[in-house]
């Protein structure tokens, strides 16, 4: 079990080193295989009054004039034990993890990051909990209860669910419950946990329901069918052979060699949802880390960009290292891969 871990854990440090690379490459080689100079891009930092002497200046001390490896070893450098920065007669050090400062405002990256993450996981995590119990449960039901009105019932909202784009249900839910029907009569807003746990809980409830609905039909459906196929396999009738009742036969034999397809996309979901929720925030106007993504795409903010592609890459190589881990607790066969 630990060489399995080891090894998983050294593959996760080096995957997250290739992404560092690539985004790099996307954001400093490809431009200038595009035809971008250097100074096209230090000309961002110094602002609309740009003149030659500033451009210089900036690509001198961002290190511009240096061969892109060299660029490459002080983007990665930075991110553990910072930089000094200098605009004009003003130096500042960005502290690690330093992502660089912000082209349009002139501030540092990672604490507008950090700022932002807990939005975004009270977001993602509350919805997780939410579209998986929910998924699950309706999956299980619907393949014990297979060509039956409730597995009819629950598959056709499942379709439904899957179908409908959270940007549609977001906006519908919102309709409904703050004008329709004005249950959250002063809108949707979040609060800080610390600040009112039920406060924050209470005004997450729709973004929740919104975004699990979706989630949750795809999961209904993988565990209705994984639950279809494992539920016909030769040990589950031995297992009912042997005596065993009927919720232990489910939910120890038949549940859990379902929970393998689960266990996968759970980890790339809820990794893509702590890395930025885009659409969901922008909907619903939280500050989280996808709607600082779109600000910084719209603002042609490279720092910004570069931060949270970082940052949500992070989040589903670790997400995915847990799923790693997971397997080996569901299926100790993995631990043998």
């Amino acid at each position: 079990m630990a060489a399995y871990i080891i090894r998983r854990v050294f593959g996760a440090v080096v995957l997250l080193l290739i992404v560092s690379a690539v985004t790099f490459a996307i954001f400093f080689l490809v431009p200038r295989l595009a035809g971008q100079s250097m100074d096209q891009l230090a000309a961002q930092y110094v602002g609309k009054d740009a003149n030659k002497a500033s451009i210089a200046a900036v690509k001198q001390n961002l290190g511009f004039d240096k061969p892109l490896y060299e660029q490459y070893w002080h983007f990665i450098k930075q991110i553990f034990v910072g930089a000094d920065y200098k605009f004009g007669p003003d130096a500042s050090h960005c502290s690690a993890p330093c992502f660089g400062y912000s082209f349009k405002s002139h501030i540092e990256v990672w604490p507008q990051i950090t700022d932002r993450i807990p939005v975004t996981f009270s977001l993602a995590i509350g919805a997780a909990v939410i579209w998986v119990t929910t998924g699950v449960a309706t999956g299980v039901v619907s393949a014990l209860k297979r060509g039956s009105f409730l597995d009819r019932f629950f598959m056709g909202i499942a379709l439904a669910g899957v179908s409908l784009p959270i940007f549609f249900t977001g906006m519908l839910a919102l309709g409904l419950f703050t004008v329709q029907w004005p249950i959250w009569d002063t809108g949707v807003n979040y609060v800080n946990f610390t600040d009112n746990p039920g406060e924050w809980a209470w005004n997450l409830l729709i973004p929740w329901c919104s975004l699990a609905f979706l989630y949750s039909a795809l999961y209904a459906r993988l565990t209705r069918a994984g639950m279809l196929e494992t539920m016909n396999e030769d040990y589950i009738r031995t297992a009912r052979a042997k005596g065993l009742r009927e919720s232990k036969v489910i939910a120890k034999h038949g549940l859990r060699a379902a929970l393998t397809p689960i266990v996968t996309i759970f980890g790339m979901d809820f990794g893509l949802l702590v890395g930025g929720a885009v659409i969901t925030e922008n909907v619903f106007s939280f500050q989280g880390l996808g709607f600082y993504a779109v600000k910084g795409v719209s603002d042609n903010d490279l720092p910004i960009v570069m931060g949270v592609t970082l940052v949500a890459a992070f989040f589903i190589v670790v997400c995915n290292l847990l799923v790693d881990l997971v397997y080996a607790a569901i299926d100790p066969r993995v631990r043998l891969a």
